[in-house]
């Protein structure tokens, strides 16, 4: 495809009436989460200034389990402030939730931003029986680009930051990118700055392990042609590797999907909870 369209492509606004609305939306609702439930801001969870997470402790019984949402912004944009939106649902089946920040392209390139999200699951596992939550049972979730950096932290082996891979119960990827060679040739390398080592180094889908934890993959009906193919391809490679849950939620789109994480009733919002139900406190 020639560039214009290629950068189209990598561009999940372009299928959407305005990204700015749910970008207001996002904080409305991000604030409003952490005015209405008890929540834990600004943790410090790594050395650089944006290694910061919000936790919001789950109400159920016992030790929860913990969905760690690692937001999108096609890795230069967003942080916790906006982030925080899909937590409501979520502690009202009787999970916790963080809301990780980390640092941003251009000031900050992609493997650390891959280490920082690793740091951020370490420090919540090393700090799971003062947060209240089941270390066993913590669940990784990222959209878009979010859903990259969550993919990464499932490669073992030498990297940026802790090797957290078996000390994940299962992971969420919503809306990825799994193979960033046609990113890095997209406008998007502007901020990235990725040669084509950089490129495969993080592309999680020729790096995954032999076997994964339970995964659901999902993305919505109105996605541009790459981020449905990079959603197949990436199914098909950890169909052998775990148990794998797809869901395309027709009626979604790249931007208001995870507004169904937790959420009974909706296919993404069931899958979810179903994975993180075994012998647990989800209600």
């Amino acid at each position: 495809m020639d560039q214009a369209t290629l950068d189209r492509q990598y561009s999940p606004s372009s299928r959407v009436p305005s990204l700015g609305a749910y970008l207001s939306e996002y904080e409305r609702l991000s604030t409003a989460a952490r005015r209405d439930h008890p929540v834990r801001t600004g943790l410090a969870y790594g050395p650089h200034p944006a290694e910061s997470l919000d936790y919001f402790p789950g109400a159920g019984r016992g030790r929860t389990p913990l969905l760690v949402f690692v937001h999108g912004g096609n890795w230069q944009a967003l942080g916790r402030a906006e982030s925080a939106f899909p937590t409501p649902p979520l502690l009202a089946a009787g999970a916790s939730v963080a809301v990780v920040e980390y640092g941003l392209a251009p000031d900050v390139g992609l493997d650390a931003m891959a280490g920082m999200v690793r740091r951020a699951v370490d420090w919540l596992l090393r700090h799971a029986d003062r947060l209240g939550f089941a270390p066993d049972r913590l669940h990784l979730c990222g959209t878009s680009a979010g859903a990259h950096l969550a993919a990464m932290a499932l490669l073992p082996g030498p990297s940026d930051g802790p090797d957290v891979s078996g000390r994940i119960a299962g992971a969420v990827l919503l809306s990825g990118m799994y193979d960033l060679e046609p990113v890095r040739l997209s406008y998007v390398n502007e901020a990235l700055r990725l040669d084509e080592a950089g490129a495969r180094r993080n592309s999680p889908l020729g790096r995954l392990p032999s076997r994964l934890p339970p995964v659901v993959v999902a993305r919505g009906g109105n996605e541009t042609e790459e981020y449905v193919r990079q959603h197949e391809r990436m199914v098909r490679a950890l169909r052998p590797r775990a148990k794998v849950t797809e869901v395309v939620a027709e009626l979604r789109d790249h931007f208001d999907l995870p507004y169904d994480l937790g959420v009974r009733g909706t296919e993404l919002g069931d899958a979810v909870l179903a994975q993180m139900e075994p012998g647990g406190t989800i209600t």
